[in-house]
Formats: C-alpha cells, sequence, structure tokens
C-alpha cells in the first residue's frame, strides 16, 4: 500500500509538472513531406533557431520525410488543430481553394522574375491566395517556400509532348493532371513521399516533380533521363492552425510572421543557385534532357488550353489571380 501511495504521489507530481510546463511553454510541431537535408528542411532549422532564439516560451519540433502526415493530409490536419504547422505544395490546398492551382498553370510564371514578383509578399497573387486558404481551410499561411521549377522524370528520354502520349505519369496536383492529359499523358496522383517506390517497382512511366527533390530523394537512383520542362513554378507554403495562432501572443506572433519573412527571402534568393547546384551534382547521375526553344514550344502550345479550364473550373477568384499573374 505506501509503495502504492508514493506511486500515486510521484505520478501526479510529474503530471503536474508537465501541466506547468505547458503552461510556461508552447510546442510547435511541423510536419514536412521532405528529407530535413533538403532545402525546405533546412528553411524550417533558420526558422526553428529564429523563433527560439528571440521567444523563450516557444518551442519547435520539425518532424521530417512525412513521418506524422502525408503531404494530402497536412490542410486538413493543420486546419483542424490535429498539429501545428505543416508545409505542403500549394496544390494540395486545390481542394478547398481551385485558385491556388494558378501557380501550377503551364507557362505562366515562366522566368525567375515573374515567380519572384508573383510570388512576393504582398503581391496581387498573394493576396488572393493567402486570404481564400486561411478563410477556406483555418490555415494561416506565415510564408511561402520556394521549390523550384518542374521537371519530369522518365524511363525513356522526353524531348517533345508525343514522347509522353500513352505514358502514366506521376502527379501532384489536379491542374498538373490537366497538363499531363494535355501532353498525352495518363495522370497518376501520388505522394511525394511515395515516388521512388512507385519509380522502382514501375508503377508509373513518368513523374513530375523538382530538380531538388530528386537529389533529396535519390530518384536518380530509379529513374534514368530528367527533362528541364521548366512549365510551372513549384510552390510550398509554411502554414499555422489560425487558433493556434491567434492564442500567441501579440510579441510572439511578431516574432513567428518576422522570422518567415526572413526565412522566405533567404530560401527564395537562393533557389535558382541551390538549383543549379542541384544539376551540377546530378549531371553524372542521370541523363539530363535539356529542351531547344522549338521543342518548348511544342510544350506551350500543347499545354495552352489548360490556363482556360482552370479559370472554368476555379470561377472568379481563379480568374483574378490569372490576371494577377499576367
Amino acid at each position: 500500500m505506501k509503495k502504492l501511495l508514493l506511486g500515486a504521489v510521484a505520478a501526479l507530481a510529474v503530471s503536474a509538472a508537465a501541466s506547468t510546463s505547458a503552461m510556461a511553454d508552447k510546442t510547435i510541431r511541423i510536419t514536412l513531406q521532405l528529407p530535413e537535408k533538403h532545402p525546405l528542411g533546412q528553411n524550417f532549422n533558420a526558422w526553428k533557431s529564429c523563433v527560439e532564439g528571440q521567444a523563450s516560451d516557444l518551442k519547435v519540433q520539425l518532424f521530417p520525410s512525412a513521418q506524422l502526415y502525408k503531404d494530402k493530409q497536412v490542410p486538413e490536419a493543420v486546419g483542424s488543430g490535429a498539429i501545428e504547422m505543416g508545409a505542403a505544395s500549394l496544390t494540395r490546398f486545390a481542394g478547398t481553394v481551385p485558385a491556388v492551382d494558378a501557380i501550377y498553370v503551364p507557362f505562366l510564371l515562366d522566368s525567375e522574375e515573374k515567380v519572384k514578383k508573383a510570388t512576393a509578399p504582398g503581391s496581387d497573387v498573394r493576396k488572393v491566395l493567402d486570404a481564400a486558404v486561411l478563410e477556406q481551410t483555418n490555415a494561416r499561411i506565415l510564408w511561402w517556400q520556394a521549390y523550384g521549377r518542374t521537371i519530369y522524370l522518365s524511363k525513356e528520354p522526353v524531348r517533345v509532348p508525343d514522347d509522353l502520349k500513352g505514358k502514366k505519369v506521376r502527379t501532384f496536383g489536379k491542374l498538373l493532371g490537366w497538363t499531363v492529359e494535355a501532353l498525352g499523358g495518363a495522370p497518376t496522383l501520388m505522394s511525394g513521399s511515395k515516388q521512388f517506390l512507385a519509380y522502382q517497382q514501375g508503377a508509373v512511366d513518368a513523374g513530375i516533380t523538382g530538380i531538388t527533390g530528386v537529389k533529396s530523394r535519390k530518384l536518380y537512383e530509379v529513374m534514368p533521363n530528367m527533362t528541364l520542362s521548366y512549365d510551372a513554378d513549384i510552390e510550398f507554403v509554411a502554414v499555422m492552425n489560425n487558433d493556434f495562432y491567434n492564442g500567441l501572443s501579440d510579441a510572439n506572433k511578431k516574432i513567428v510572421n518576422e522570422c518567415g519573412m526572413k526565412v522566405e527571402k533567404e530560401l527564395r534568393d537562393n533557389m535558382l543557385k541551390i538549383e543549379n547546384e542541384t544539376l551540377e551534382f546530378l549531371k553524372d547521375k542521370i541523363n539530363i534532357v535539356d529542351l531547344t526553344d522549338e521543342e518548348r514550344a511544342k510544350w506551350r502550345e500543347a499545354t495552352k488550353a489548360v490556363v482556360d479550364r482552370f479559370i472554368e473550373n476555379g470561377g472568379e477568384t481563379a480568374a483574378k489571380v490569372i490576371e494577377a499573374a499576367k
């Protein structure tokens, strides 16, 4: 009995201590799809250092490589408060906010300058999309994470749309699926974390991703060809549950926001350099197909109807975003 009583007292003490600690500190758990060594993982760790360096009562925990949630689960997990923060490709919010897919409209943002202008904090594009995501999902976009431009991995070299005809192609969003259909392929929606196995087992013939993902996920080990289509810009967003955000002190909100803006700029400014360094790393590991202007013109022609389909599906908000992007 004495041992039982001592055990009960100890348990109560631990519980009370945990409760006191919880009141003193707020833990921000973050779910990330990519490995921690990927630029997005490094981006989150930079944010973590910035936040914890200024706010003594905020602690940040990063869970990389889809340990907790797959990318398609992130919007609901963050919006519901199941986790405080997460990162996912912007297209994963298209189920509730179709207009976010404007970023993936082929050849709409086809230069570094256009991407920077469209994705800059406070831009007309951001004003529409950030507000819509918050209103529809209860997930607050703290900052955008540059991921780079789209490329195609494939079993056989792909240079022109005809090379994709009848091929099963991995995509990660509805609009990207429309792009594949316009190119003559058959889209297969698949989480990023499933790519390696799918390519290894031959579940698909090709796949859309970003250059940095080819390196961090070691996709060059299971796909022999990479086509630099550069037809769309891939954007991830760092989102926080809005109820959690509103529960922060004004001082901590300021820290969270300012650190987000800081790491967003760092990643954006370095993305072209990161892509070029990744290409240098990959050049002797995979066959890189760099399209000629004539070949890329065929891609543009084949996919030009996708923007009309996007506006028809996304309505007034989609049309506003396209106009702002133009």
